[in-house]
């Protein structure tokens, strides 16, 4: 039997199919659906895509599975996974952003996911709220190839991080706002923000008035894109303060619908373009793009040669919560809505961000790796998470969690937290033991008989470095004390 701390490990091997021969091959249900809901942190609702499913179908569906291993375990994951059917009514996950009404916070990122038409109409359908649309430029765009590269897992199945090298929409900017226009007639509800980017006043102001005149909702100012073949544009634009504010004032002034400049992390104080982009009459801020970035492969060599590009996916999540929460807690930035971008790819990440202040979530690099399928996701995740808080609306959401940070000298050094031992869920790999040992205090015993961890408290830290290596989560928090 798969034991419920693998469950998500055992689901991280499936391929991910398109037209799965699993599901095919079961008539009562959707195994692949099931197994796709706990690889993205719904393992609650999972089971409502097997639940009428006999054993029989399910091993009729393990055995079409086409994994170049060994097929995915779909009877034990099954057998693992509690499911209950609810009649509750889910809360509603509308929200306005910028005054716009928004059907749920989760849009498309403006990049290579949102290029054309039918890729949106077909996202919209899927349960996508709204897009940014890939930026439109005057210039001609003209790519590389190879254009991507990626830091992968230990299993090569998934990105750790994603770099590419992409710049702007290579179609003619004037088809650009065709679609935009035609996006906007057949999906009136939904969200339509067009990217733009000028190299100087005047084509900052063309882009935005015919984006205006297309009929999107609002307009993104693109500051920040980090491999632009032409110096002063992208984050080169992001990195000086004057001109994030000259360039958000002049299409400010020129226009009636929301201005949102999208910010560079390629910068020691993300306040001080946002401050710029604030004095120049923004209404909202994007945060963030990519991150300048290195990959040594042959897979990321263009006719032999390297170059500097951006680096997305879920390795930045960290460094955009830290930007985003700097924004979020400075008083004037405050008087603005966030945007968030960088490393989401479930309903937690999300959470994460909307908690630190963000109205608005956008995603790619996910996108780019499982399809606009995640939506269903992100969007069950978070009405559940919200039903099980009592939260309704998710406004109550935003800005959640910012009491809850200090400043480095604010916290607390007087009290302890120690590790406890689930000896019934310690598989004695001595893990803990070893990292302790070397990257720790010392402050483990391993009995190599009887392979069972044992606290050495008058050593101990609490660091906790134990609890993030074992791979069992046999390793869990005591309550805490005041240190002796």
């Amino acid at each position: 039997m798969i034991q419920h701390y693998t469950l998500q490990e055992e689901a991280a091997r499936c391929l991910l199919c398109f037209d799965a021969p699993c599901s095919t091959n079961c008539a009562h249900g959707d195994p692949a659906r099931f197994i796709r809901a706990i690889r993205f942190d719904n393992l609650q609702h999972a089971g409502q895509w097997i639940i009428d499913c006999s054993d029989e179908e399910l091993l009729a569906a393990e055995k079409a599975c086409i994994h170049y291993d060994r097929p995915i375990r779909i009877r034990e994951l099954a057998h693992a996974t509690e499911y209950q059917k609810s009649t509750a009514v889910l809360p509603d996950l509308t929200i306005d952003f910028c005054g716009i009404r928004c059907e749920n916070p989760f849009f498309l990122a403006s990049s290579s996911v949102c290029t054309q038409y039918e890729m949106i109409a077909r996202a919209f359908e899927a349960g996508w709220a709204g897009v940014f649309y890939k930026t439109i430029c005057i210039q001609d765009i003209h790519e590389v190839s190879p254009r991507f590269d990626a830091i992968r897992d230990k299993s090569n199945s998934e990105f750790v991080g994603f770099r590419n090298m992409e710049q702007l929409s290579e179609n003619p900017y004037t088809t650009d706002f065709e679609i935009l226009h035609r996006l906007k007639q057949d999906f009136p509800t939904k969200v339509v923000v067009a990217s733009i980017m000028g190299t100087n006043d005047n084509e900052w102001i063309e882009l935005a008035q015919m984006a205006e005149k297309a009929g999107v909702d609002a307009v993104e100012l693109n500051f920040s894109c980090p491999q632009m073949q032409q110096k002063g544009l992208g984050s080169d634009v992001g990195q000086e303060p004057e001109l994030v504010r000259r360039y958000t004032s002049c299409v400010k002034k020129a226009i009636s619908i929301p201005v949102i400049p999208k910010m560079t992390p390629n910068i020691t104080h993300i306040v001080l373009p946002a401050l710029g982009a604030y004095q120049g009459g923004a209404d909202a801020i994007s945060a963030i793009n990519t991150i300048k970035s290195v990959t040594i492969s042959e897979d990321a060599e263009v006719s032999g040669k390297l170059t500097i590009s951006g680096y997305s996916g879920k390795a930045i999540k960290p460094i955009a919560l830290r930007m985003i929460l700097e924004m979020s807690s400075h008083p004037q930035l405050q008087q603005l809505q966030l945007s968030g971008i960088g490393g989401i790819e479930t309903w937690r990440d999300a959470l994460d961000f909307i908690s630190i202040g963000c109205r608005n979530i956008q995603v790619c690099t996910a996108v780019m790796q499982y399809g606009y399928r995640i939506i269903d996701d992100l969007i069950s995740g978070l009405q559940s998470y919200m039903q099980q808080h009592g939260f309704t609306r998710v406004d109550e959401l935003v800005g959640c969690q910012l009491s809850k940070f200090a400043s480095t000298d604010k916290l607390d050094r007087d009290s302890i937290v120690y590790p406890t031992f689930d000896h019934q869920r310690c598989v004695g790999c001595g893990r803990c033991y070893i990292s302790c040992r070397d990257g720790g205090h010392q402050a483990i015993q391993f009995d190599p008989l009887n392979r069972l961890p044992k606290l050495i408290g008058k050593n101990c830290v609490g660091c906790h470095l134990c609890h993030l290596v074992c791979p069992t989560q046999a390793i869990g928090y005591s309550r805490r004390v005041t240190k002796k």
